[in-house]
């Protein structure tokens, strides 16, 4: 028996839940609303419209109606708003947008896809700038055509999430003096605040002003004022602080609305009526690491959800995992990835959970290869399962390939053991016999087992205020070419020789460039009876990374005579 399902809203959402459900049957109706003019279209892609990357706004468009019809059968409506829902009657009054004529569509089904909105706050003196967001090809296209017809010069960016670090990315390639303005003390939140600082050293070498931990607090005249009395000048903002579910249509009709203000839905995508789904941004969904209810405004996630829809419509069963929040950007020369829980969401979560992190930086291929470069690799596991929590990469090369395994060992349950015994491909211009995630199994396994105990990147500076006995394994000509101040030199090529000078009644702190001749270093000690010596964890390419953006925004005194990011 055919069935009419009403769709609210395209792009990840809706659109994929229609063509889901015209390749299960022919035989259902299928009407699909959007209130702008594109009911699919690319909504990733938008910032790299700036750069002119992507050089015609209108190729961000994926579909018109007129080709979903032609190929699906799905009658697409744009400018057509679904203004509100009768639940009783099984119907929907909509407004064309252009005309403003209004009418009713009866459902069997519908499906709410509508998205979320730019949150704007109501600050003193908005009304003074030029002001921006991106959501739609709409927006994307009128910002680049303000800042062009308007020669504009300064563009400042607030937020520093996805949206937020992709548009001041594209608007410094295309040649813009930016402004980057975070409110709290680091971007891109997937990221913990140790590894984010590759990022804030990268974002502040090409050329963006990178402001963080300064809240926007009101705007003159083309200017932006922060907390700290700083003044920005800006012929556009673009604010980019976050997005909002956009749960209108739900809550005037009635569907409940769950605990983070998005719309409640059940393992189906179900909401409180056995009649409407809900999917999308607009929806709360299960985190399956944390065991919460949380906001999740991703494409993957999206269209995930709109097949499970229409799969249950048709019968066919669906198994909700819930989802752990898999992520990735690329920022000017740097890539990164990230998977599961980080430190900060342990902490701002309170979950209470004994965990253990491995930081390494090897190689992202074989060392002969060319463009072999580091790759910043984070594992957090928990203690005493080994059971793997989350994990973060950046680097110049795959960081999203190392994070995708990670992704799929936390989707089955995987530990420590499981990492080791991967069996992944190899081939020196792809990768090391021994890959990144390999090893960061591997180096969790000797911390699982007391094998060897480590300091992070994070309490060096500590440790050199405080005048703690630090040990640099580097060779002497490494050493000359930039370390840690008070550290001294012994090469693990001299250390079995030079153990007279390393005490046994204080803590010692060793480091080589990347952990990894430190920890050889550790092991040999270890056997001739040292228990107070501690490996570094990240060396000392890790504490470069790791201070260097403090150093140079803060004016800071370094810890180190020269940084080695290489």
């Amino acid at each position: 028996m055919s069935k009419k399902i009403v769709i609210v809203g395209g792009v990840a959402g809706g659109a994929s839940a229609a063509a889901r459900l015209r390749r299960l049957g022919e035989e259902n109706q299928i009407v699909m609303f959007e209130k702008g003019p594109h009911v699919s279209f690319s909504n990733c892609c938008l910032p790299y419209h700036l750069s002119s990357m992507i050089e015609d706004s209108e190729d961000l468009v994926l579909m018109n109606p007129q080709v979903f019809y032609k190929q699906y059968r799905i009658d697409a409506r744009v400018y057509n708003e679904v203004v509100s829902i009768d639940r009783e009657n099984k119907k929907v009054l909509v407004k064309n947008v252009v005309t403003e004529e209004t009418y009713e569509e009866s459902y069997d089904k519908l499906i709410l896809s509508p998205g979320a909105k730019a949150i704007v706050p109501n600050l003193k003196g908005i009304d003074n700038i030029n002001l921006f967001t991106v959501r739609n090809v709409v927006d994307i296209a009128k910002l680049n055509t303000f800042i062009k017809e308007n020669e504009a010069k300064n563009i400042s960016v607030i937020g520093g999430g996805f949206i937020g670090i992709e548009v001041a990315e594209n608007l410094k390639e295309a040649g813009y003096n930016v402004n980057l303005i975070e409110a709290t003390d680091q971007i891109m939140k997937p990221f913990d605040y140790d590894m984010v600082q590759i990022l804030h050293k990268e974002i502040h070498e090409n050329g963006v002003n990178l402001i963080v931990g300064d809240k926007v607090v009101e705007f003159e005249k083309n200017i932006i004022v922060l907390g700290s009395g700083k003044k920005v000048e800006a012929d556009a903002v673009v604010m980019a602080i976050g997005v909002t579910p956009e749960t209108t249509l739900a809550i005037d009709c009635g569907l409940e609305i769950g605990e983070t203000g998005a719309i409640k839905v059940d393992s189906n995508y179900l909401t409180s009526d056995r009649y409407i789904y809900a999917v999308g941004d607009a929806i709360e969904v299960y985190n399956a690491l944390s065991n919460s209810i949380t906001k999740l405004p991703l494409a993957g996630p999206a269209q995930k959800q709109a097949r499970a829809v229409a799969d249950h419509i048709h019968g066919i069963p669906v198994k909700n995992t819930g989802f752990i929040g898999s992520s990735c950007i690329q920022v000017f020369g740097y890539n990164g990835a990230s998977t599961g829980l980080n430190e900060g969401q342990i902490k701002a979560l309170g979950m209470g959970i004994n965990y253990e992190v491995v930081r390494v930086i090897p190689q992202d291929k074989v060392g002969l290869m060319p463009g072999s470069m580091p790759l910043h690799f984070k594992l957090i596991y928990e203690v005493p399962t080994g059971k793997i929590l989350g994990a973060q990469a950046i680097g110049k090369g795959n960081a999203d390939k190392r994070v995708d395994i990670i992704a799929t060992l936390i989707k089955l349950g995987g530990t420590l053991e499981d990492l080791k015994d991967l069996e992944l491909c190899y081939a020196p211009p792809f990768g090391t016999a021994k890959d990144v995630v390999n090893m960061a199994g591997l180096v969790g396994s000797n911390l699982l087992q007391g094998i060897f105990k480590q300091v992070y990147v994070h309490q060096v500076r500590d440790l050199v205020e405080n005048n703690e006995i630090i040990i640099d394994v580097r060779e002497e000509d490494e050493y000359k070419d930039g370390h840690i101040k008070g550290a001294i030199n012994i090469p693990l090529s001299q250390i079995r020789d030079r153990i007279n000078e390393i005490p046994k009644d204080k803590n010692v702190y060793l480091h080589c460039r990347s952990a990894q001749r430190s920890y050889n270093a550790i092991m040999a000690l270890t056997h001739m009876g040292f228990d107070n010596i501690y490996n570094i964890s990240g060396g000392f390419m890790g504490i470069s990374f790791y201070e260097y953006f403090n150093d140079v925004k803060e004016n800071r005194t370094p810890i180190v005579t020269k940084y080695n990011f290489n």
